[in-house]
């Protein structure tokens, strides 16, 4: 039987999130059925600074948490219970999730670097879910450009002047904020309208940063399929569907989530990106794939493990817990 570990979960409010939806929720279940210790915080409350492990050592950079043990519950409007707050030393954790929301801007970055000093990919100390060096490393819509062959046509770009020859040549195109999430910002902007100057204007306006510029793929309004990948396995995946009228798929704008398989094309792409995966310590991503094309790779606080289990019948998060319990054997031997 495996040992009980010590897990800090840092996430955003566990007081708004949706039971029925949101991934951490599922984890943090799936960690209590089977003994684990549970302890919540925000971002906001992590402090790096120095430490003396024992007299007359060496001081090092700690890294210290304001963190409430938690308990949860799928009761509604009472999915939790905390414990009194106290002044958690992280490495003496032996899992920490990274599952708060992006944008991934620099206090995201600052925090991958924070965590960072906690890390241990060989089992011996604190594992952080995912690899905080690989998710810095890995903006969703930035690891997806390496690898073109499985993408619709593509640019990242500030050079208005390639967007607008990028439309010619594309017709239809989207555009997305590099750094966004939940489909905010994304617009699509079809070969006619005359606002793409306005909009780039007011992007870069406000931005100094590039923008995505995809194709747009008709095959969208069948739907936006997520896939779910543990330590680089495809495990399962849901088919969103746009609302009418909305170009956009994500669940929390109206998407409908319908029950999906792999396709052949599915399992190519997961085939192809999947030991990249494995190998950077990105144990719990979701791969958005459009017709034939992957789009992006969520590596940051992927969601859509409830509804595949709604679906299929499975338990996602039990095995994201085998797979984070794997990587820990060696330390347990």
């Amino acid at each position: 039987m495996a040992r009980t570990l010590n897990v800090a979960v840092q996430m955003d409010p566990i007081e708004t999130i949706n039971i029925d939806g949101d991934s951490s929720f599922a984890l943090m279940l799936a960690a209590q059925k089977r003994g684990h210790a549970l302890w919540h915080y925000e971002v906001k409350y992590l402090t790096l600074r120095e430490g003396v492990l024992k007299e007359g050592a060496q001081r090092e950079a700690r890294l210290f948490a304001r963190a409430r043990p938690v308990t949860v519950q799928r009761l509604r409007n009472d999915h939790y219970r905390f414990g009194e707050s106290k002044l958690l030393d992280l490495a003496a954790m032996d899992v920490v999730l990274m599952r708060q929301d992006p944008p991934f801007d620099m206090a995201y970055i600052t925090a991958t670097h924070l965590l960072e000093h906690i890390h241990s990919d060989d089992g011996t100390g604190t594992l952080v879910v995912n690899n905080p060096v690989a998710v810095r490393n890995a903006p969703e819509k930035l690891l997806v450009t390496h690898f073109p062959e499985l993408m619709p046509p593509t640019m990242v770009t500030w050079d208005v002047e390639a967007i607008r020859g990028f439309r010619a040549t594309h017709k239809d195109i989207v555009v997305k904020p590099l750094f966004g999430n939940g489909g905010a910002g994304v617009f699509l902007i079809r070969h006619d309208d005359p606002n793409l100057n306005a909009l780039l204007e007011m992007h870069f306006a406000r931005s100094r940063e590039p923008l995505m510029i995809q194709r747009y793929e008709p095959a969208v309004r069948l739907g936006d399929k997520r896939i779910i990948l543990i330590d680089g396995e495809a495990v399962g995946a849901i088919n969103r569907v746009p609302p009418a009228g909305e170009a956009r798929s994500n669940m929390h704008i109206g998407g409908r989530a319908e029950k999906s398989t792999l396709t052949a094309r599915d399992r190519e792409i997961c085939d192809r990106i999947g030991p990249m995966l494995r190998q950077q310590g990105l144990i719990f991503v979701g791969i958005d794939v459009i017709g034939d094309w992957l789009t992006e790779i969520n590596v940051t606080s992927p969601t859509g493990i409830q509804e595949i289990d709604r679906f299929d019948g499975t338990d996602l998060a039990g095995r994201v817990w085998d797979a984070i319990e794997a990587r820990l054997a060696p330390a347990q031997a």
